[in-house]
């Protein structure tokens, strides 16, 4: 009698044991699931969805067509930026000059890619 009496307090408190670490696990994955989802939400809001089959927009930039080695750039008003040309032959008349450039920056590149020049 007094084995099976310890044989059953050892079993029941085993399945104790086992009933707690059952709910604390739960409990740790309900909170790491509430934890993440505003992040997972706040990552969806922030970030803009691309439509890949969307063309670039052209922009305007201004500054002055400038040479830098040997090539023509565009230098912004601060004279801190600078923007390699794609098309030199179209900087060529303006080097030296205020423009406005027309065209899409390649932002990874420093490059845009000009449609036109126009006196600033």
């Amino acid at each position: 009698m007094k084995k099976l009496q310890a044989t059953l307090f050892r079993v029941l408190s085993l399945l104790a044991i086992t009933a707690s670490l059952v709910w604390l696990g739960q409990t740790m994955l309900a909170q790491q699931a509430a934890n993440s989802s505003p992040h997972a939400a706040a990552q969806q809001q922030t970030m803009p969805q691309e439509d890949p089959s969307a063309a670039p927009q052209s922009k305007t930039f201004t500054g002055k067509i400038v040479q830098s080695g040997d090539k023509l750039v565009l230098s912004d008003s601060t004279g801190k930026t600078t923007y390699q040309l794609d098309d030199q032959q179209k900087a060529q008349e303006f080097v030296n000059k205020n423009v406005k450039v027309t065209g899409v920056l390649d932002a990874s590149t420093g490059m845009i890619r000009v449609s036109a020049i126009d006196p600033a």
